[in-house]
């Protein structure tokens, strides 16, 4: 039996632990490990909160800022068992909840601020944890995204942590533009606060831009046996430089992707979607939910600011439940660059493609939170427009009825390292718009399973984002069989877990 330690900052196998794909990916490999027979230890900070109802295991201290500081580990409590999985939360009060689905802080004024100091304690923590034994023999350490790839610098520098390198350690690239830079010094969220007498090579672990900083998304890329993008497409898009917003590719680590990929650690495996264990939504229900959800948003304390507009969007959705639309192009996101940057520099785009569904009895429905200027912008673009509903906040029965119930799914990506959205829209038989990039390319058949628009420059990418509507509306209005031999296509389409895992013993895990 092997064993394996998922280290991450999301884990949707916990309740309220996910705000992105991440959390898929970390919910779903350890259980298609698990009908391997090997056994996965899958570990997330607590946030102060997710450890609450756990089993107390272990005090974990370890070496920080030339003192001792004392964590705890929890054992705790999965969504649903599986055999051979063992979910876990490190509980350290520094460890506080994010800004983004209470787990990412957004530091304005001095990006990943309080991001790097809490997972900064927590990979130190997780190493002291591999170290005491906490978790046996463990073979394969799965890092995921800058937030856990510390554990490297620990394993290639700190004198204490060197039982580290008695495992393959895996590190996998969710989201390469957001990248965890931090300066080496003079500042409390810094390398040398917390380590102060520790030497380390700081040529080696610079960020090429800001060369006083450490660059924690390069850390796993230079130092993992084995580097992973999330899509065949996307590992090709990263090996060139970005040249936004025409294309995204490297994002100024395209030299150490190169590297990797000459150095044979620099592998691209497409994410796989669930087909098994799934929530099960109702059909009919959408509304229902949308407005059942804004009463209980309208209660906390947290969502008092967005108040009016949250009674806003329940006016327009009122009249949904005798008389729904006829038409639901639909998108559930995080509200970032990636996801809506066409739609902040173009805001009449998306007034032309409103335009378009109004024609034909049309809604769009975005869900999501994220960036506060993305929120505004959205806001404001639902007070303009009847026929949008945007839903600005976060819940899985809505998302679940959301993927149900829509006729078009949109995911207007300015890049996509794989998309998990567009596999769970094609899993209920809904057709997709996406832009042609990343994942995205692996994933969408123009005409085929769905539909793509893209361009060499931004005018005609927007362009014919806009010009899309006109054909898919056309298809749909004019052209049932082939809309719904389109349908029938994304609904045929299986990007399996079993799949993708096989390739994972083989070129990432080498088992």
């Amino acid at each position: 039996m092997n064993t394996f330690l998922f280290v991450a900052a999301e884990n949707d196998g916990l309740a309220n632990c996910k705000a992105g794909g991440m959390g898929d990916v970390v919910r779903d490999v350890p259980r298609q490990i698990s009908e391997r027979g090997d056994k996965v230890h899958v570990i997330v900070p607590s946030y102060s909160r997710l450890h609450a109802g756990g089993k107390l295991l272990a005090e974990v201290s370890f070496p920080m800022r030339g003192t001792t500081y004392t964590a705890e580990l929890y054992e705790v409590a999965p969504k649903k068992e599986f055999d051979n999985i063992v979910h876990y939360a490190l509980h350290h009060p520094e460890i506080q909840p994010g800004d983004i689905a209470k787990i990412y802080h957004i530091d304005p004024a001095e990006p990943f601020y309080t991001d790097a100091i809490k997972f900064i304690i927590f990979c130190t923590a997780v190493s002291q944890a591999v170290k005491d034994g906490c978790f046996g023999k463990v073979d394969i350490i799965h890092l995921h995204d800058w937030h856990t790839s510390f554990m490297l610098f620990l394993r290639e520098y700190h004198p204490d942590f060197t039982i580290l390198k008695d495992s393959r350690f895996v590190y996998s690239i969710h989201n390469l533009a957001i990248q965890g830079i931090r300066p080496f010094g003079d500042n409390y969220s810094s390398v040398d606060n917390w380590f102060p007498d520790l030497e380390y090579d700081r040529e080696a672990m610079k960020d090429y831009r800001y060369e006083d900083c450490i660059n924690l998304m390069a850390v796993g890329i230079r130092l993992a046996d084995a580097v992973h993008t999330v899509s065949p497409s996307y590992k090709e898009d990263v090996l060139l430089p970005s040249k936004p917003p025409e294309f995204i590719g490297g994002e100024s680590l395209e030299l150490d992707l190169q590297k990797a990929d000459k150095e044979k650690r620099l592998f691209g495996i497409l994410n796989g979607s669930n087909y098994k264990n799934i929530r099960e939504a109702t059909s009919g229900t959408l509304y229902k939910l949308i407005i059942k959800a804004l009463f209980e948003w309208g209660q906390e304390e947290s969502k008092k600011y967005k108040a009016h507009f949250l009674a806003h969007t329940g006016e327009k959705v009122v009249p949904f439940l005798d008389n729904p639309p006829a038409f639901v192009c639909s998108s559930v996101a995080r509200l970032t660059e990636q996801k809506f940057y066409f739609f902040m520099r173009s805001p009449e785009a998306l007034t032309k493609i409103l335009e378009k569904l109004e024609a034909v009895n049309g809604v769009l429905v975005f869900l999501g939170t994220g960036i506060p200027e993305y929120e505004q912008m959205l806001r404001e673009m639902s007070r303009t427009h009847s026929n949008f509903i945007f839903i600005n906040g976060q819940s899985e029965d809505v998302i679940d009825a959301i993927y149900l119930e829509t006729d078009l799914y949109f995911m207007p990506s300015l890049f996509e390292p794989c998309g998990i959205s567009q596999m769970l829209a094609m899993r209920n038989g809904h057709p997709c718009l996406v832009h042609h990039t990343g994942g995205l390319k692996d994933t969408v058949s123009h005409m085929k399973t769905g539909f793509s628009f893209d361009g060499d420059t931004y005018d005609e990418k927007i362009q014919n984002m806009i010009d899309s509507f006109d054909t898919i509306l056309d298809i749909y209005q004019n052209d049932q069989p082939t809309w719904k031999k389109i349908r029938a296509n994304a609904k045929k389409m299986r990007f399996t877990w079993k799949k993708s895992v096989d390739e994972y013993y083989t070129y990432l895990y080498q088992l």
